[in-house]
Parts: structure tokens; sequence; C-alpha cells
């Protein structure tokens, strides 16, 4: 016969010390209370599913009585007898409760980890930023599956409503995504974020201001001659006419990327809009301009660094600033509408090839099978094109 156990009593549980090791009290039916050598009382309850022994915790005394483990007790012995696991009843239910615990701000930042790596620094600066300021003060602490369709479209009705219905239908996308990582890594059941349509306002596409009349683009090199500003802003803005590169990539330029040498900058994909490595062949003028920019910021990584620490870049907005400075508007003209000077300039002026232009500013350009060019393709031809539109420039200064 099996040994018969007694039922422990509310004294001996009370009463119970430590010793040097773990040691348990049974109580009968699978019941037992672990008193470890630290002097902690944990009721456990074992027992047999399928055929495979099993044990689960049924609390802590005091914060768990007697009586209550004997509930607990119970209450999984019945789910056994009706085939149900009380361990996989509890497995489901810290999921849930994890679940429950996790905001719309966590998933956001996981989702954002995810993408960041592949995205430029402008474009994480700019993801982030619309999340932090649009997005998490409304619902970021609210547990992500808890999150009704409505509450996301009073949200981007709120942003459309103060006249940015860019930024609204941009966050329009980053929700959807976020919802939609949320979903494939079963966080959520559903998303709430699709089929959003005319609920943002249209937008209406607007162009980079940009000077194209050659003797106002003129007028705009000699003011930045003139300019009272840094060294490393005026040096930074009598570049971006040269190379015309998009504002972030220019702003960001690291050392390691230069080769003054053989007057090149070979900019890497991960700064690159499309993704692609880009080459810039350097003109004489641009190439003298960095050895001078180098020997003040040459110990730091970046070519421009910004004025409060040379261990992160200049900002973009330091060189859209100075423009204002200078006097011309937003209407006028933009530190991202250097491209569109030079886009413009060297086709209708001085009728440069169009798809030399259109390599040199990044954009995809194809060969006659519709394969992309590399970025080392025309390179000679290239390299004439940015000397002659930095010496054009150079008579376009002096001409009023």
């Amino acid at each position: 016969m099996p040994k018969r156990i007694l039922p422990l009593t509310d004294i001996q549980v009370n009463k119970s010390r430590p010793k040097d090791k773990n040691f348990t009290l049974f109580d009968g039916g699978g019941l037992f209370l672990l008193i470890t050598s630290t002097g902690g009382k944990l009721w456990r309850f074992k027992y047999r599913f399928e055929g495979k022994e099993k044990l689960i915790a049924l609390g802590a005394y005091p914060d768990i009585s007697l009586a209550e483990a004997r509930e607990r007790r119970l209450d999984a012995r019945n789910k056994v007898a009706n085939g149900i696991d009380p361990s996989e009843v509890r497995r489901v239910q810290r999921e849930e409760e994890a679940l429950s615990q996790l905001t719309f701000e966590m998933v956001a930042r996981e989702w954002f980890g995810k993408n960041e790596p592949v995205w430029s620094d402008s474009h994480r600066r700019t993801v982030m930023g619309r999340l932090e300021l649009h997005v998490f003060p409304d619902i970021g602490s609210r547990p992500i599956n808890d999150i009704k369709r409505v509450e996301i479209v009073t949200l981007l009705k709120k942003i459309d409503d103060q006249g940015i219905s860019e930024t609204a239908d941009r966050i329009k996308n980053y929700t959807e995504r976020i919802f939609r990582y949320a979903l494939n890594n079963e966080l959520i059941s559903a998303n709430p974020a699709t089929s959003f349509k005319d609920i943002v306002s249209k937008r209406v596409e607007k162009h980079h201001a940009a000077i194209t009349k050659p003797i106002e683009f003129g007028g705009l090199l000699r003011a930045i001659d003139d300019i009272s500003a840094s060294f490393t802003v005026k040096c930074a803005l009598k570049i971006a006419p040269m190379v015309f590169l998009r504002p972030s990539e220019l702003s960001h330029a690291e050392w390691k990327e230069f080769d003054l040498d053989n007057a090149e900058w070979n900019i890497p994909a991960s700064k690159m809009k499309m993704k692609e490595a880009h080459l810039v062949p350097l003109s004489r003028q641009v190439v003298a301009l960095l050895r001078e920019v180098h020997q003040l910021t040459g110990n730091s990584e970046y070519v421009f660094p910004s004025i409060r620490t040379n261990k992160r870049p200049m900002s973009e907005v330091a060189l859209l600033a100075a423009l204002r400075r200078m006097g011309y508007t937003k209407e006028e003209m933009t530190t991202h509408g250097f491209r569109a000077s030079a886009r413009t300039i060297m086709d209708e002026v001085l009728h440069i090839r169009v798809d030399l232009i259109e390599h040199q500013l990044a954009h995809e350009v194809k060969d006659a099978n519709g394969r992309a060019y590399n970025r080392t393709a025309f390179l000679p031809q290239r390299r004439e094109m940015m000397q002659k539109w930095s010496d054009y420039l150079d008579e376009l200064k002096v001409k009023k």
C-alpha cells in the first residue's frame, strides 16, 4: 500500500523554518510546499498529463494560504480530468499578460530598430522625430493589442487639421507598417491601421525651391562668399553648388570617404537615398576647399562637424538657416534646390548630356538593355563635367 500522507496544518506551514538544503512538506493530492534554504515557501502541484509528469507553481506563502493553495490544486486537477493541461493554460495566460504590457511605443521602437540599418541618417531622424512628436504622446503608452481603429483615425485627423497633411500621410504609412509588423510577429490578431483612404487631405506635391536663372544664381554664389558664418558652414555652402548632393549627404560627409589625391568622394550606399554607393568626382575648386577645411576639422570623423561637438555632424538646418540669413526665403531657395539649379543650368545653358547629369545626381540611369549603370560608369566624362561646372560657377560669380 502507498504511504498515507497526512494533510498539512496552518501551524505546520507557518512554523516551518529553512534548512541548509531545500526540502518539501506534502499535503497530498500532488500539492506540496517547497521550503528553500533562503527562506522561501513556495506552493507546487505535481501531476501527470498524457503520461508525462509535470509541475506548476501555485504561488508563495503567506500570500497564498494553505486553503487557497488547496483551491488552486482542485482547479488544476479538474482541468487535468477534463483533458486540459494546467501548464499550457498558465503559458497562455503569461503570454496574454505579457502582450497586455506591450505598448505601441515599445513595438514601434522595435520596428524602427529592425529597419534603421537600411535607412539613411536623415530618414532615421525624420521617422523617429515624427513618431515622438505626433504619435507617442497620444497612443504610445497604450497596449498595442487594445488600440482601436477609431483611435488611429482620430490621431490622423488631428495631425491633418494642423495643416500638415504630408506629415499625416507619412504617419498613416508608419502606423500601418508598425501594426503589420506586430501582426506578423503574432503580437496582435488584426491590423487596425489599414484602408485609410480619404482620411488625410490630398497632398500637393511641392518641388524644392531653386534658383535656375544663371545671373540670379551668380548673385547667390556671391552672397555665399560674403556671408558671416562659421568657417565650416561657409565652406559647406561653397561646396554645395559644385557637388549638388542631397543636404544630408553633404552635412554627414566623413573624411574616410574622400581620396583628395585622386579627387574622389565615395559615399557608401547606407547614406544614399537609393541605397546605391555613389562616386562624386571632385573639381580642383572643391579639393582646394576640402584641404582648407581639413586643417580645421581633420581630427574629427566628420568633414563638417557640429559647432557643439566634433563627434556629431553638422545639422542640415545649419545650411538652411544660413540661406535664410542671406535673405533667401523658402519660396526662393533651399539647400536641396542646388540639385535643381545644377540640373537646369547644366542642361539648358552648358548643354551637357542629360544622362551624365542624372547619373551625377544619383538618379537611376539605364543602358539600352534596361540595366542600371554602376557608380563608375562614364567616370572620365563626369570628371570633365564636374570641372566644367565649377569653372562655370566661378565665371558666374563675376558676372553682374
